[in-house]
């Protein structure tokens, strides 16, 4: 529900008119009332909810044509917004028709929160982030929505295996027509998932599941076992697991021919035995899976550092890019075996690629990206995350991407200034992340007058970029000055109260901004925004200032006034002094919507919900 740029800009400006009350004559509300039905109707069906949520305060005219619109909506998406249990109540009971929700459970308390809104004619749902719901709301699920044909679910874990196994056992025998279901499980070390229970009570019209986390000893019993099962075809399958081995990948082809996606993610305790690890041999099954469009194999360094798949060679890559011609979407961690010419196979054999990911590959070079003119046109989202070989070099033949929307090349150090010039040229671009990357103010400079429509760019840990970059950037007459929405420059010594100056008035449509770790930014930058005519009428959504040790607890609470910052979504800060408790608390119970984390976690608190506190750290 995130509002375009153009949107900002055309909201700034109904603010603008409606809190001065148009001109002298009263001629703005006047000629909105004298504008056809027919064209308002037109506008207002283009428009995201939270935009038409806005037009309803233009005009009585607005407000009539938006209120049976709005309850005709058949999807309500509040995954970007939490809201507390008695916001949550209001705002879905002007929903009732609608077939798909989405929330945002980080501020509900207990089950009852979500079971109130919980009717028959739900066909998709997605609870995200439930550190406070319990497992039973899986029954309740099960006796209200018994038309489901999605559920997205995200617990934090209670350690409680054999009760989660007992309330999800309960909820698929009742919802029959369920086709999809994607269940996580944070903040646990016990296996959950032992999916050999699942077999008597998935329904026969599932295509699409997800389950985090699971034990690969069962997973392979269980998969093996539906070989003999023919209405179970399986379209999709995503599994974090302890260990991906040549096991599992054989189970999965040998009973799951028909698989369009494959995403699967091990998480080991400790290095696995050659007995029991991915091979070469592995990889090569896969080719038996001819509908695969989509193949995600990572080793996780959550729990082990330093462990990857020791077993697959450039071999390994060669058999599966000859045998999975068709992927469109190819997604590899953890291949520290793994060369050039292994991952440059993957590019030149799969026509069709459009996204491409490769992590902590320890010997991915440049020459993987050599003579690319011709290969992978289609690519538009290319990740090279912590490759530590990587240079500009690799970045010379970007302009063969003509398509490419987003480029991630985080924890690759050795990319400098050079790769700037390529990246500048690129029309198609909107993601951009070079965090940690060895770039200077001069190659901002060059970004700032490139012609890239970037909407979010993140250059944390650039540690030679200054506050004179952060000016080059926005005054170098490039596109980026009027399409960035994010910035990302936290752990950055060299940016100090002059970049958040410069950041302040020049990103007019900025919608969320990250500052964490930047120790030289003071309370005068804080007033400043707080100050500016223009910022208070912005759509600033999220900040991050975790750790901005030079900022007092003072310029904290004058941004959760309530007349500063009215769009804040969500604020990341340190832990408040004791003395400003009873003022944080009084803030908080006036904007129930706002999430304020002190956890460091990351916007939108999306990698750490499961360990928060509610009563802590969101009021």
């Amino acid at each position: 529900m995130d509002p375009t740029t153009s949107d900002i800009n055309k909201r700034h400006r109904i603010e603008e008119e409606v809190e001065g009350g148009g001109n002298s004559n009263g001629d703005f509300e006047v000629s909105i009332e004298k504008l056809p039905e027919h064209i308002i109707s037109h506008v207002l069906h283009k428009l995201d909810l939270e935009s038409l949520c806005t037009a309803t305060c233009v005009s009585r005219t607005f407000h009539s044509a938006v209120t049976p619109l709005v309850s005709s909506l058949s999807s309500l998406d509040l995954s970007e917004r939490s809201l507390d249990e008695v916001s949550l109540r209001h705002v879905v009971r002007r929903f009732q028709g609608a077939k798909s929700l989405t929330i945002d459970c980080l501020q509900m308390k207990n089950d009852s929160s979500i079971i109130n809104i919980l009717h028959e004619h739900i066909i998709d749902l997605s609870l995200l982030k439930c550190s406070s719901l319990s497992y039973d709301i899986l029954c309740a699920i099960g006796e209200r929505c018994p038309n489901l044909r999605s559920l997205l679910i995200e617990f934090s874990g209670c350690e409680a295996p054999e009760h989660f196994k007992s309330k999800l056992t309960e909820m698929l025998q009742k919802i029959s027509l369920l086709e999809s279901l994607s269940i996580k499980i944070r903040g646990t070390f016990n296996d959950v998932f032992d999916l050999r229970s699942l077999e008597l009570f998935l329904p026969k019209s599932i295509k699409n599941l997800k389950l985090q986390q699971a034990d690969s000893h069962s997973s392979i019993l269980w998969i093996d076992k539906i070989r003999d099962n023919p209405w179970f075809k399986l379209l999709s399958l995503s599994l974090v697991l302890d260990v991906i081995s040549d096991d599992l990948l054989i189970a999965v082809v040998n009973s799951l021919p028909l698989l369009v996606e494959l995403d699967l993610e091990d998480r080991p305790r400790r290095e696995p035995s050659i007995q029991s690890d991915l091979t070469n041999i592995g990889l090569q099954s896969l080719e038996v899976c001819q509908h695969l469009i989509t193949l995600s194999i990572v080793r996780s360094q959550v729990y082990l550092f330093h462990t990857s798949f020791k077993r697959v060679d450039n071999m390994g890559m060669f058999l599966l890019s000859e045998g999975c011609g068709g992927l469109e979407s190819v997604k590899h961690g953890g291949f520290t075996k793994v060369t050039e010419a292994g991952f440059s196979s993957i590019l030149h054999s799969c026509q069709n690629l459009k996204k491409f990911e490769v992590s902590n590959s320890s010997l991915l070079s440049d020459l993987a990206f050599h003579n690319m003119r011709g290969v992978a046109r289609s690519l538009i989202e290319l990740r090279l995350l912590s490759c530590r070989l990587l240079t500009s070099e690799a970045m010379e033949e970007l302009s063969s991407f003509s398509n490419l929307e987003v480029l991630d090349t985080s924890g690759c150090r050795s990319i400098a200034d050079p790769c700037l010039y390529y990246i500048s040229s690129l029309t198609t671009l909107t993601k951009l992340n070079l965090a940690e990357a060895d770039i200077t103010d001069k190659g901002l400079a060059i970004l700032g007058r490139g012609n890239s429509p970037i909407a979010q760019l993140c250059i944390r840990g650039c540690k030679r970029v200054t506050d004179k970059g952060i000016e080059f950037l926005f005054h170098g007459e490039g596109k980026i000055c009027k399409t960035l929405s994010m910035l990302d420059v936290g752990h950055m010594p060299g940016i100090s109260d002059a970049a958040i100056f410069t950041i302040a008035s020049a990103a007019k449509a900025l919608t969320d901004l990250s500052l964490r770790y930047c120790f030289h930014v003071t309370d005068a930058a804080v007033k400043m925004l707080v100050d500016r005519p223009s910022y208070k009428c912005s759509l600033l959504q999220r900040l991050d200032l975790y750790n901005c040790r030079s900022l007092s607890d003072d310029s904290v609470m004058l941004l959760l006034h309530k007349s500063s910052f009215r769009g804040l979504r969500w604020l990341g800060v340190r832990s408040l002094l004791v003395n400003k408790r009873d003022d944080f608390s009084t803030i908080c119970n006036v904007r129930p919507w706002l999430v304020v984390c002190f956890e460091g976690c990351q916007f939108g608190c999306h990698d750490g919900w499961q360990f928060h506190d509610i009563l802590a750290c969101l009021h």
